[in-house]
């Protein structure tokens, strides 16, 4: 395989799920690190020779560049067990990927970054009229996720997958954007499995 760079900034659950699936399989992973609070993510070089969508993480291939999180994760874990086999299995975690990036992060990771790292007093107007509605919508999120996880030890079959990696990412931190973990049980117990899986890495 051709060395892997991770353009990221330590801060974001996004750049994370990259770097706990690397770990998972015993990948060995370069980190390059940027601020996105200062801009370094906009610079006219990162823009021309990283992302031109002025967005990370991203992860590097060699000399090749492939933006987006959770592609960046099927693209590592591809072959090995952290992607199923069974074709509904793998088509079932793709929906709980799809789930994360729509109902989840926007929400649940949006609520963390505004609140920890903006500052409520350094929001638009606008964002804070957006509060309430993130917060019942990450809610609403965590709430599904408990349900499922009643009755399941993972979110795609009977084994660990990037699904879990990329929704547990911003779902142990939602306790930053203010959601109250300890009311969903079966999450934290799910939690609680991901952090012991072998070759887990916590977040910085």
């Amino acid at each position: 395989m051709d060395e892997l760079t991770l353009h990221e900034d330590p801060r974001s659950g996004n750049c994370y799920k990259i770097r706990l699936t690397a770990a998972l399989l015993g990948l060995p992973l370069r980190r390059v690190a940027y601020d996105i609070l200062r801009g370094e993510t906009r610079t006219p070089e990162f823009l021309r020779e990283v992302n031109c969508n002025g967005r990370i993480p991203v992860l590097q291939v060699g000399d090749r560049f492939l933006p987006e999180s959770n592609a960046a994760c099927w693209y590592l874990a591809e072959g090995t067990p952290l992607i199923p086999k069974d074709r509904f299995t793998r088509a079932d975690m793709l929906r709980w990927m799809f789930f994360e990036q729509y109902n989840h992060e926007p929400n649940i990771a949006t609520l963390r970054f505004w609140l920890c790292y903006v500052g409520e007093a350094a929001l638009s107007t606008q964002q804070i009229a957006q509060i309430p509605a993130k917060r019942m919508a990450g809610e609403d999120a965590l709430a599904l996720m408990d349900i499922h996880l009643a009755s399941h030890k993972w979110f795609a079959g009977d084994a660990p997958s990037i699904a879990d990696v990329a929704l547990y990412a911003y779902t142990h931190l939602s306790e930053a954007g203010g959601f109250r973990l300890e009311d969903r049980r079966h999450v934290c117990a799910w939690l609680k499995r991901v952090a012991a899986l072998p070759g887990y890495v916590p977040m910085e």
